[in-house]
């Protein structure tokens, strides 16, 4: 099992680990024969609930996706690790939010509808998911049908290219056909208006046991009071075939055909509160689609109501609100009396009553088996059938290369699932370690040989050893001091330049400590009267690079040219003692800065002779000595 994550949006996001399904509890949440594989929150979504959900996979890689219904929007979230999901990015409601949002996925593309106003069919070019490169991002629409406004469904046959959007505001709320073969130009063909309104429907080319309509488009709808089945191959012409009523009948919601198309498995979403019943599902005959009859009803082990079922083999698969997903055995489903649960995962655990929390959808139909779970008050769940006896297999542990880029520290760790190069596990768990795994300056340059360890939850482990690369990104900071003004010494016509590095004007620092600086124009070079870009360049080891620089002004001595002419500063360079003296006039005030404008509190001594003061403390470097508000002199401390 992988106890980690991969990117950082991703620790941001998760809030469990993956758990498998042990003592009847995966990660906090009942379970039975299905383990966690992760779980996201709506707060990663920036969303107040979910609703429904679907799936795609990409037939040019291979990766499955989720597709997540969302009060405001549609979450897309890359599931082909389910143990460590990414989260790519939303495509907002189309105008507001809603409780209800419904995916589903044709050629590619993912049609979206919502019962918000004005909301049409959005629809999303799905092969954008394959280069997200700095996710979540925030998609925009690729298309937009307005031949509705509200729908409370979408119904996409994949066969035909044909969408059935249910619950519109026109047909009466019956089927709406949308010719979608041209994904980005969908083109409304009429509708269907004789049984009312439809909650939900399923559509296909029926190869079912009555031959009457072998090779024939199918509508199978659930009209609130009924079920209908309906011949929709002539769009211009829809025919109803039948209806089919039952007993105790209260919202005729969802249904879903066996793989054989013999039985249609109808949920009925209110006849628990309305009857007392336990959770119900009917199973309707559809042996004679002109005559559909009761063949039989299955009650679950609580009081939870049933939403959205799907068939997958012999399963039946149970969206049931507060109890979570229910997944039910139909393998004798020709038998009356003989469906029965066989598993579970219940993502809201805080009780299993008759009410609208927990478990909208889930979707049973990729391949990996892997499932997505879309609770409305607690999130999107990926889970998976687990693995049942003694486990003795040992995980395949695949290596990768892997570079580590050292942090601004000089310091970097790396978890298996840098060089994790697609590990796997017959349970669909594993985890990793990898060692060594802390890096640091010394390590940067050749490879580094790492020995990657997967171990699945039975204890089984294998190992692959791979290289990984250290290497430095991260430029060196540096600072320089502000622009200055200075002045030829007296009776000269050019400036040297000072060196500004050794002079501690300059301050230079790198993640691994050693950086060399470069000056220019360059220490020692003389210039005449002007204005001149001193810049610094600073280099580390891994040939990062920074620079900064200042404006150095070089003018002649201004108004007080007579009064600065009289002025000595000896021994300059100093090492501790200094005497100011003046030829030309009183000095009343004295001020001492750094190179870096900094002004430096010491202790001056001024007499009639001068001033004297003490350096010894001050670190080596250039300074600026400021005489009566009015004249500057540089000083060197050494």
């Amino acid at each position: 099992m992988r106890f980690y994550t991969t990117l950082a949006f991703i620790l941001m996001s998760l809030t469990l680990i993956a758990q498998p399904c042990s003592g009847g509890m995966a990660g906090g949440y009942p379970c039975d024969g299905y383990d966690l594989l992760s779980h996201i929150p709506l707060t990663t979504f920036g969303a107040g609930s979910a609703n429904d959900s679907w799936g795609w996979t990409d037939p040019q890689t291979g990766k499955e996706y989720s597709l997540v219904g969302l009060n405001n929007g549609t979450a897309f979230v890359d599931t082909s690790d389910p143990v460590n999901p990414i989260y790519l990015g939303k495509l907002p409601t189309h105008t507001q939010s809603s409780t209800w949002r419904d995916i589903k996925v044709y050629n590619n593309y993912a049609f979206v509808v919502s019962e918000a106003s004005g909301h049409g069919m959005q629809v999303f070019d799905l092969t954008r998911l394959r280069n997200v490169s700095s996710p979540p991002q925030t998609f925009t629409e690729d298309a937009h049908y307005a031949g509705f406004g509200n729908a409370h469904n979408i119904v996409i046959n994949e066969a035909t290219g044909y969408a059935y959007a249910v619950g519109t505001n026109s047909y009466s709320g019956g089927a709406h056909f949308v010719n979608i073969q041209d994904p980005l130009n969908p083109v409304g063909e009429g509708g269907y208006s004789g049984s009312g309104y439809t909650h939900d429907a399923q559509v296909v080319i029926y190869n079912g046991p009555d031959p009457d309509y072998q090779g024939q488009e199918i509508y199978f709808g659930n009209n609130e009071d009924r079920a209908v089945i309906v011949n929709v191959t002539n769009k211009a012409n829809p025919q109803l075939i039948a209806d089919f009523n039952y007993s105790n009948v209260s919202y005729t919601h969802q249904g879903w055909l066996t793989e054989n198309q013999r039985y249609f498995i109808i949920g009925d979403e209110l006849d628990e509160s309305s009857f007392g019943f336990n959770t119900r599902a009917i199973v309707t005959d559809y042996l004679d689609l002109d005559n559909p009859v009761f063949h039989d009803e299955y009650f679950g082990t609580t009081a939870a109501i049933d939403h959205n079922g799907y068939v997958v083999g012999n399963k039946y698969y149970l969206s049931s609100y507060t109890a979570g997903m229910r997944v039910i055995d139909i393998s004798g489903i020709a038998t009356p009396g003989s469906m029965n649960e066989s598993g579970y995962f219940d993502s809201y655990p805080s009780n299993n009553n008759t009410n609208f929390n927990g478990v909208w959808n889930v979707y049973p139909f990729f391949s990996s088996g892997n499932i997505n779970i879309n609770d409305i008050n607690n999130g999107f769940f990926m889970v998976r059938a687990s693995v049942s006896g003694t486990d003795t297999t040992p995980p395949v542990a695949v290596c990768a290369p892997y570079t580590a880029v050292l942090d601004t520290a000089g310091n970097v760790t790396i978890t298996g699932s840098n060089v994790d190069g697609g590990s796997s596990d017959n349970s669909g768990f594993y985890s990793t370690s990898v060692s060594p795994n802390i890096f640091n300056c010394a390590d940067v340059g050749g490879p580094i040989t790492v020995t990657l360890t997967v171990s699945d939850v039975a204890g089984n482990t294998s190992t692959c050893t791979t290289e990984v690369t250290v290497v430095d990104n991260s430029p060196p900071t540096i600072s320089c001091p502000p622009d200055m003004t200075d002045n030829p010494e007296a009776g000269s016509t050019f400036f040297t330049i000072p060196n500004f590095i050794t002079a501690g004007g300059v301050v230079a620092a790198d993640n691994c400590d050693v950086v060399s600086l470069t000056q220019s124009p360059p220490a020692g070079a003389q210039v005449v009267l002007g204005t001149y870009n001193i810049v610094f360049v600073a280099t580390d080891p891994s040939g990062n690079t920074n620079s900064c620089g200042f404006t150095l002004t070089v003018e002649e001595l201004g108004l007080n040219d007579y009064f600065a002419q009289g002025l000595s500063i000896s021994p300059n360079p100093a090492r501790d003692f200094v005497r100011l003296s003046s030829a030309r006039g009183a000095i009343d005030q004295i001020q001492l800065f750094s190179i870096t404008g900094k002004a430096i509190d010491l202790h001056f001594s001024i007499s009639e002779e001068g001033a004297d003061f003490n350096v010894a403390g001050l670190q080596s470097g250039i300074y600026f000595v400021t005489i009566n508000n009015s004249v500057s002199k540089k000083l060197i401390v050494r």
